[in-house]
């Protein structure tokens, strides 16, 4: 997955050469700075860290829902160094299924969805993994969910950087 390509919804988060890279606690660490915007929208917002556990998917793998959240951004990072796979569709108010794209993630990126980018729950490839989780709290609905009940999207076991599901 690249910076370039995962853009239209959201930014890709990763120690990454480019970065503001600042050395701190008596040069014994490398801080890589400001990865990633927190968007929060919404009076008495506030930003919530939290670890997600998810358990493997088995493949091929129909896809069921995508889900958005209006009011912030939603950055995932796991905390193994492993792959995972990231589903995105651009739309305002409903995803445009004919724009859906499957990223491969690689062990060590992260992903931070833009606030109202529509994606799938998290889909771990190889193992349980935890991710840390950066998103909104507050007052106020900041989840959406779009059934795909009758489109019958199928993601085959994932073999390159990005694709679109069959």
């Amino acid at each position: 997955m690249t910076a370039a390509a995962f853009a239209p919804f959201g930014e890709v988060i990763e120690a990454r050469d480019g970065a503001q890279r600042l050395q701190i606690n008596q040069g014994h660490a490398e801080r890589y700075h400001d990865l990633a915007s927190v968007d929060l929208a919404g009076h008495g917002a506030r930003a919530l860290i939290s670890i997600f556990r998810s358990q493997p998917r088995q493949f091929p793998l129909f896809l069921s829902v995508l889900e958005r959240h209006p009011l912030g951004s939603q950055a995932f990072m796991p905390l193994a160094a492993l792959p995972y796979l990231v589903v995105v569709a651009p739309g305002i108010q409903v995803p445009d299924l004919q724009g859906l794209r499957c990223f491969i993630a690689a062990p060590g990126q992260g992903v931070n969805y833009a606030r109202g980018t529509w994606h799938h729950p998290l889909l771990s490839l190889e193992a349980t993994t935890d991710f840390l989780v950066v998103d909104r709290g507050g007052p106020g609905v900041n989840l959406e969910e779009h059934a795909l009940l009758h489109e019958h999207i199928r993601v085959l076991a994932p073999t390159d950087e990005a694709h679109s599901p069959s």
